[in-house]
């Protein structure tokens, strides 16, 4: 089963394989037809399948289905994606059919949520701080805050992320106070955590329209509105969350006018991660003006 990273990669993925299958000419076997020669995809007539792309709900010109669809004249009939994305090996994008994402869309890399548990190395600072606070939720803890330029941003550590063991120490259960303190006793050279990933968490990907927008609204982080008929209806962006990042970048904290800033530098494809509010809410729940101080560093890959 193919898997994609927004609607809009599945829609033209679909119709390139009905525009290849039926371009096949008639009683040639497939077997012939994939053994051919490669040719230019600006070459190729395709039959009309589809209406239009407006049709469809996609406002995509035929100058961006040529960028993005380069592979299409040496697509194998049985199937075979137009581009798929293949970042590190073992990566669960590695099976993410892109046409119009693109085959290394650094946004959507920088969004993942992986599966399965990391571990990290801490230390502390010259104030003996790791530069994070936790929050106690459902008897697990979760990272509430991540200092700027401090031990626990240089380790990779994010907003939600959830904390397992520190130095062996299972916190499962523990309150806020209670693990706070294990961070706080823990010798200063060497904190070992193992790490979930963001687990109230996730990520969707879409794509801008020609009017630079992907299609919702939101105020002081919290999604409000969605547009009808745009990138994020169709894949299924909700109200009542809150934007935690954009592309990866965390933009928890900051204002809206700085978080647009984000959204309109950001490339055509665009991944946002989002939580739902009444976690969102307790989680921040007398940060205060901390928040300010929060990391918005862009991950490395």
């Amino acid at each position: 089963m193919s898997l994609y990273p927004s609607l809009e990669d599945m829609t033209v993925d679909k119709m390139a394989q009905s525009q290849v299958a039926n371009s096949r000419p008639a009683g040639v076997p497939v077997a012939a037809v994939a053994s051919a020669p490669p040719v230019a995809a600006a070459a190729i007539s395709y039959p009309a399948l589809y209406p239009s792309l407006g049709d469809m709900g996609l406002e995509v010109s035929s100058a961006v289905m040529a960028d993005h669809m380069q592979a299409v004249a040496a697509y194998a009939p049985q199937g075979q994606a137009v581009a798929v994305v293949q970042p590190a090996s073992g990566n669960q994008l590695s099976t993410m059919v892109a046409p119009v994402t693109g085959s290394r869309e650094v946004g959507v890399m920088r969004s993942e949520i992986k599966q399965g548990i990391r571990e990290i190395i801490l230390c502390k600072d010259t104030k003996g701080k790791c530069g994070l606070a936790v929050k106690s939720i459902s008897k697990g803890v979760f990272v509430a805050f991540v200092h700027r330029d401090s031990p626990a941003s240089l380790a990779g550590l994010r907003f939600g992320d959830q904390i397992l063991q520190v130095n062996g120490e299972t916190l499962a259960g523990y309150s806020t106070d209670k693990a706070t303190k294990v961070f706080s006793k823990a010798a200063p050279e060497r904190i070992s955590v193992a790490v979930r990933d963001r687990p109230f968490e996730r990520t969707i990907t879409m794509q801008k329209d020609s009017s630079n927008h992907i299609g919702f609204v939101y105020k002081k982080g919290k999604i409000s509105q969605i547009v009808k008929d745009s990138s994020a209806a169709r894949n299924g962006i909700l109200i009542d969350h809150y934007l935690v990042e954009v592309n990866g970048q965390n933009v928890v904290g900051l204002s809206d006018n700085d978080t647009e800033k984000i959204f309109i530098a950001s490339p055509r494809t665009t991944t946002i991660t989002f939580m739902p509010a009444f976690v969102y809410d307790h989680m921040v729940k007398s940060m205060g003006s901390l928040k300010k101080y929060m990391d918005h560093s862009i991950p490395e890959i």
